[in-house]
């Protein structure tokens, strides 16, 4: 049977759409034949109504090109089988009504004898039952075979985890895909628990581990993607133990968005799980600095920058400038900007903030009003061994943007800061400790017209260099993990919702404040990376281990967002706080800067630690 069913499957779809079309108009007149003689049988009765139907055939003859034109008329047979819902009932029920009623119509005008009323009512609801049935038929004989595996191919036993609109649309779309075979549908409503979905049963979480042992289940499906991290961290937990493979579906706004099909599967990774859930963003704070405006990022290339760049043109600036001095990064951006926005004005910089000319040059051409600097050194270890550009990029370039924004009379400027800037271990938190020195004391001229605003937060999930994309490619590499310390600690937070924040951050400053993020909860590392073999299916001690190898120069076991906690202020927005740090007079600053300038420029690593050390005096020094 399977492989007359393949057979017909393959024969029909090889099949344009004109020869389908005359197919199902072949079908129809059969179910008009069909129809009228029930119709009469019902009326009168089985033997007797082959009798009647004679006295009135010319009012049949008339059945089939108007029943036909009607439903070319209506577009009945405009739908493709695969696809076709509800809408075709509704299109089916307006043919079957109109025809007849067309019928009728044509019959009392051409003087024919007119069918008994029964009959017309009869007629009209046996053609709609039976057009919609032929249909189910069909698409059943055509795709069922779609359903079957082939011989040697091995179908993936799966259970949707949601049985709402998402796990029945997956399951649509999945049910015509050889490779799965589906279990069935788990549910945490009551209410939907023994109910069947196409023909498929709802069981409770309860019975998930019975399930998966009897069926021998590979995977399973998590089809809610309106659902929480907090939701998807508790369902995660409670069936990671059952040794399968975890998968999820794309995001709803991915979904909605129409840039992913609900039936695009990934495995569940650590980043659906870590941080925590994102408020609304307020769209006023979100437009403030952009909507209609001319926007500067410095490091649009990175992974900071280049989500800035993201989110700044999906809110319609007036102008958006990449500025880059890696040239691969600006590329990289500035094609994926131009695909998805054509119509908004870009402009390319290669060039570093340190070429003051270069700088000043590109904010005079393009009358900037905001400037977000995210260009930064941020990698920790390489920092310690290249103290000398550490300082050159990060605070040197930190102080041409902010002169260069003073003297255009920029309007807002934000720093992309971080919580290694808080009583920093290493190089790398010192040079953005001091980025933020800069622009405080920069916010003290009273002749000063820009806004300077620092952002502080910490980890972000997927950036170049850190710990989730390490232990992603060790894991699939085979390697054992490696852990710097067990007791490491970081918060988390995904890369959007960090750069929606910072852009909200920049828009409430008045100048000279420094905002951090609510970063959530902290998260051990180690925990982390047990999680991420668990998701990965494999058992920590048998498939795969920890290595602990030590802490890197400059690294702490924990991050902090304040200095001094209590000059910490809530702010309009319930996941930004202010605080104001102590400040050092500018043109102390300055003679400070110099001395580091000129011991980056010798490579003095000693003398920069000690210029360091004068600069943040909470700095304690890897060495």
């Amino acid at each position: 049977m399977a492989m007359y069913l393949n057979l017909i499957s393959k024969v029909y779809k090889k099949l344009n759409r004109n020869t389908k079309k005359s197919i199902f108009g072949l079908v129809d007149m059969l179910v008009f034949s069909i129809s009228i003689y029930l119709a009469f049988s019902l009326r009168f009765d089985l033997f007797e109504a082959f009798n009647q139907v004679h006295l009135f055939y010319q009012l049949v003859l008339l059945i089939y090109p108007i029943k036909l034109i009607s439903f070319w008329l209506v577009g009945i047979y405009r739908p493709v089988l695969r696809y076709a819902g509800v809408e075709f009932l509704y299109t089916a029920l307006i043919a079957a009504v109109g025809s007849t009623g067309i019928l009728a119509l044509s019959g009392f005008i051409l003087l024919f004898p007119l069918f008994p009323r029964s009959v017309f009512i009869l007629d009209s609801l046996l053609t709609l039952i039976l057009v919609v049935a032929s249909r189910i038929l069909v698409r059943w004989v055509i795709y069922r075979a779609l359903v079957i595996p082939e011989e040697g191919v091995i179908s993936e036993k799966i259970i949707i985890y949601g049985a709402g609109e998402a796990g029945s649309q997956l399951f649509q779309a999945l049910t015509r895909d050889k490779s799965y075979k589906i279990v069935g549908f788990v549910d945490d409503n009551p209410q939907l628990v023994n109910q069947l979905i196409s023909g498929t049963r709802v069981f409770s979480p309860k019975k998930l581990a019975d399930l998966v042992r009897k069926h021998d289940v590979d995977s399973i499906l998590l089809a809610m993607p309106s659902a929480g991290k907090q939701r998807n961290r508790e369902i995660v937990q409670q069936v990671q133990h059952l040794g399968v493979e975890i998968k999820t579906v794309p995001g709803l706004s991915e979904i909605v968005s129409g840039r992913v099909s609900i039936n695009e599967l990934r495995r569940i990774d650590i980043a659906d799980l870590l941080g925590r859930e994102e408020v609304k963003p307020d769209i006023n704070l979100l437009e403030k600095n952009i909507h209609g405006k001319s926007v500067l990022v410095t490091g649009a290339g990175g992974s900071i920058g280049s989500e800035l760049c993201r989110q700044i043109a999906e809110l319609s600036p007036k102008r958006l400038i990449l500025y880059e001095r890696n040239e691969y990064a600006l590329y990289s951006i500035d094609m994926e900007l131009k695909e998805h926005h054509p119509e908004m004005e870009l402009v390319t910089c290669l060039a570093s903030t340190i070429n003051r000319k270069r700088l000043n040059a590109v904010l005079n051409e393009n009358t900037v009003q905001t400037i977000y600097h995210a260009a930064a050194y941020k990698h920790v270890p390489l920092m310690e061994s290249n103290l000398s550009e550490g300082v050159i990029n990060n605070v040197k370039g930190t102080l041409c943007c902010v002169e260069a924004a003073e003297a255009h009379d920029i309007e807002t400027f934000v720093l992309v800061s971080t919580d290694k800037a808080v009583r920093p271990a290493n190089m790398m938190g010192v040079t953005k400790r001091i980025s933020e020195l800069i622009l405080q004391a920069y916010s003290q001229k009273n002749s000063c017209s820009t806004r300077f605003v620092m952002v502080r937060f910490g980890n972000v999930l997927d950036s170049k260099g850190s710990v989730v994309p390490l232990f992603r490619r060790q894991i699939a590499e085979g390697r054992n993990l490696t852990l710097t310390h067990e007791e490491i600690t970081r918060y988390f937070m995904s890369i959007p919702e960090a750069v929606r924040l910072i852009i909200q951050a920049g828009a409430l400053g008045k100048g000279g404040e420094v905002f951090f993020l609510d970063m959530g909860d902290p998260v051990r590392i180690l925990d982390l990376a047990k999680q991420m073999i668990k998701l990965s299916g494999l058992s920590l001690g048998r498939d795969i281990d920890i290595d602990i190898i030590g802490l890197r120069p400059g690294e702490k076991l924990y991050e902090e967002l304040l200095i001094d906690s209590e000059k910490s202020a809530p702010t309009r927005h319930p996941k930004i706080f202010s605080a104001r740090d102590d400040v050092l007079p500018k043109d102390k600053l300055v003679k400070s800067l110099q001395l580091l300038f000129e011991a980056a420029e010798n490579h003095d690593s000693q003398k920069i630690r000690e210029c360091a050390k004068t600069l943040v005096p909470e700095f304690t020094s890897s060495e």
